[in-house]
């Protein structure tokens, strides 16, 4: 596309961007993080007697 001027590239260029930009925003804030303190579990060692 040769015919663009330079205002369209520097348009196009702004548009994928802020897509860029906004996809990265929403990947950062979709991620739900959970308080570790406030739910812990506690793990019971099951032991399994193996007779060969």
């Amino acid at each position: 596309m040769p015919q663009m001027s330079p205002l369209s590239w520097i348009l196009l260029f702004i548009y994928f961007v802020t897509l860029l930009l906004l996809f990265c925003i929403y990947n950062y804030f979709i991620i739900i993080y959970k308080n570790p303190s406030a739910s812990k579990k506690s793990f019971s060692k099951i032991s399994l007697n193996w007779k060969w």
